[in-house]
């Protein structure tokens, strides 16, 4: 085996997808067609759910001060995202040239083997091993592992060698976007439905503003490369009135609102990660985000069946925990898009929406779904109101001193948290304690929403409640095993 995982393509997706296996002690080698990164910058912030993964990985702080922000929308109808609570906020203006940087970097401290300039060609799924055959200039070679996984974006080649149905629905209308300098961007144009389409301007910083503008009824047509910036100023002119032309173009793409979601994530030995299994409209950042989460549910799991500690079949959770998150954020963006792009037609859905945003359910509900945290994956029954969820940052003091619940997985590993100093769950998960950190500590501070009463929880090696004590139906042991492997 030249590796035991062989992860196509190094956007933020393979890129996290790569730390989190290197962290976990499994060797990696990622393969890039671009000899270098490109510098283009798709997304442009983080979700809550994401700067809280981040977080609990020590990463945060290497994306330097944060610009964070409680402003949020659905469909270009302002969200209060403050509504959520919580010790963390989305992050915006990183682009994602930053993000991969970051993330670059992180993977290779760690002893990722990332080889740029290697483009995908074909594959073999033996059954007990991969082959992939990749070029490398005038040279070709065939690499072999144990697992592929294809994180080369929406028109994955990896995805369609090896034979995963994407079904979905066809775009409709195309949407052009220019990153700018060197001309006043009226403000007043962002998020703003006119007549004859849609425009949106965003200050990036250093003077550098991003604008879209969509047509309506402009068809997609095929491209061979971005659209020329002459396009995206004619569009904004005939839209606006205002005059674009004279700016500097740092960098110019067009896109749809085309939606489609591979039918699973895993056949055999090759795995689906971020674009290369679902696509949509790039409504508020969410396709990076959850590509980016994606890859942490992803990590540790094929990490642990690598190492032997669990059976093959905890494959089978990452795609039924991720494709029903892919299904929601399909769904969601739909709708959006309806928002976003439909015409006068429209408007009284718009308005009825604005009128139901003022009440908290409402808004809370909208707010969660656009930030990733209303997630909740199936862990078995159980009443504890965190089961499934994502802990909350939940500070504590311990003998060894002053934790978090999010420092406590800095090192990947599953986190037994006693919370009352009781034995009886540190006796039940001994066994496990090659693969899991029992940690006895007592909450300081706020206490987070859920989680009052409770004795014990489990976490995943994702931040994800696992078992909760009282509240879950089934008892300790049970969900160690299911989650970590037998003892």
């Amino acid at each position: 085996m030249d590796a035991s995982v062989i992860i196509v393509g190094a956007g933020p997706a393979g890129l996290v997808l790569a730390g989190e296996l290197r962290l976990a002690g499994i060797d990696v080698v990622v393969v890039e067609r671009l000899s270098r990164r490109t510098g283009e910058s798709r997304g442009l912030g983080f979700t809550i759910r994401t700067t809280e993964s981040l977080d609990q990985r020590g990463l945060l702080s290497r994306f330097g001060e944060l610009d964070t922000s409680t402003r949020g929308h659905f469909g270009g109808i302002p969200l209060d995202l403050a509504v959520l609570g919580g010790a963390h906020s989305a992050a915006r203006g990183i682009p994602q040239s930053v993000t991969e940087t970051v993330l670059e970097g992180w993977a290779r401290e760690l002893g990722a083997d990332i080889r740029r300039g290697h483009e995908f060609l074909s594959l073999q799924d033996t059954g007990d091993a991969v082959s992939v055959r990749v070029g490398a200039g005038d040279r070709e070679t065939t690499l072999t592992a144990r697992y592929l996984v294809a994180a080369d974006g929406g028109r994955s080649a990896v995805r369609k060698a090896a034979g995963f149905d994407f079904p979905g629905t066809e775009a409709t209308t195309e949407l052009l976007l220019a990153d700018i300098r060197g001309v006043d961007v009226d403000a007043r144009a962002t998020g703003q439905s006119l007549a004859g389409g849609m425009v949106m301007a965003a200050p990036l910083g250093d003077g550098l503003h991003r604008v879209i503008v969509g047509e309506r009824g402009a068809l997609p047509g095929r491209r061979t490369g971005p659209p020329s910036f002459q396009e995206v100023a004619d569009v904004w002119k005939r839209l606006t009135g205002g005059d674009i032309s004279g700016a500097e173009a740092v960098w110019v793409s067009a896109f749809t609102d085309a939606t489609r979601q591979a039918s699973e994530y895993r056949r055999g030995r090759v795995l689906l990660t971020g674009d290369a299994a679902h696509i949509h409209l790039p409504a508020g950042g969410q396709g990076m985000n959850t590509s980016i989460q994606d890859s942490f549910n992803l990590g540790w799991k094929l990490a642990a069946v690598l190492r032997g500690t669990a059976p093959a079949t905890l494959l089978d959770t990452y795609h039924s925990e991720r494709h029903r998150v892919g299904r929601q954020l399909l769904a969601n963006t739909r709708a959006q898009s309806l928002l976003i792009l439909g015409g006068d037609d429209v408007q009284p859905l718009r308005d009825v929406l604005s009128e139901l945003l003022p009440y908290d359910e409402v808004a809370r509900h909208l707010a969660a779904k656009v930030s990733g945290t209303d997630i909740r994956y199936d862990v078995g029954a159980g009443s504890h109101p965190l089961l499934g969820a994502r802990l909350p940052r939940l500070e504590l003091t311990t003998r060894a001193g002053r934790t978090s619940s999010t420092a406590l997985l800095r090192s990947g590993r599953g986190v037994l948290l006693d919370l009352t100093d009781n034995p009886w769950p540190r006796r039940r998960a001994a066994r496990w304690r090659d693969r899991i950190d029992v940690v006895t500590g007592t909450p300081h501070g706020p206490v987070p929403a859920g989680l009052a009463g409770t004795t014990a929880v489990l976490l995943r090696p994702d931040g994800y409640v696992a078992w909760a004590a009282p509240g879950s139906h089934h008892d300790l042991p049970t969900a160690l095993d299911r989650w970590f492997g037998p003892a």
